[in-house]
């Protein structure tokens, strides 16, 4: 029997992988996975899950889109890393990883199948639990998606959506902050079934 991979309350970290400007036209769906990302943002200041994220290139590809606003997280934010390499795992991130006891790591952004796929490949090497919010990355062509959603669950990680994601963090309706959360899952209703209609089809067959 496989062991259950959770994601560990207290020991989560949210990726934001290279949600930039340049990418606006070029990236299937980029609209939802900007609207996913940005509720998961919210979630995190809820949650006090802290984030990190990365910028390919970004005197070429400019930053991470404005629509995305961290400076709510405060000092949940643990920064934005330039990088050419196209894995997250650049010598900056592991080190910042080091410094904290973290064991789950939720990658979104872009692209499925390059920086969201080697991410993955270098996070579970070097032995974090690694979750991949499924209406939550895209790549410029759509048909490449499935194709590295089905390579990271081969490699071992965990294919799952914002949403399951959330709740799985929150794990209790009892909690002070439920109230808080509660109101931006139904705030984002609509963002989460037009995300999983235009990046899944509407079809749990893609994951």
């Amino acid at each position: 029997m496989a062991a259950v991979v959770r994601l560990i309350p207290g020991r989560t970290v949210f990726f934001v992988c290279d949600i930039q400007t340049r990418f606006r036209t070029l990236i299937h769906g980029f609209d939802h996975v900007v609207a996913t990302s940005g509720k998961m943002l919210k979630l995190a200041k809820i949650m006090d899950v802290p984030v990190i994220a990365t910028e390919q290139n970004p005197r070429v590809l400019g930053s991470t889109v404005p629509e995305l606003d961290t400076a709510p997280l405060g000092s949940l934010y643990l920064g934005a890393y330039d990088k050419t390499a196209f894995s997250m795992a650049i010598p900056p991130v592991i080190a910042l990883l080091k410094q904290h006891d973290f064991k789950s790591i939720v990658l979104f952004g872009i692209e499925s199948h390059i920086c969201i796929l080697q991410s993955a490949f270098d996070f579970l090497q070097l032995g974090y639990d690694v979750h991949i919010l499924a209406d939550g990355v895209s790549s410029s062509r759509p048909e490449e998606v499935p194709i590295a959603l089905a390579r990271m669950r081969q490699a071992g990680a965990q294919i799952t959506t914002s949403e399951s994601a959330a709740f799985e963090l929150q794990a209790d309706a009892n909690k002070p902050n439920f109230k808080f959360f509660s109101r931006v899952i139904k705030e984002e209703a609509e963002n989460r079934e037009k995300a999983l209609e235009a990046l899944l089809g509407g079809s749990s067959s893609k994951l």
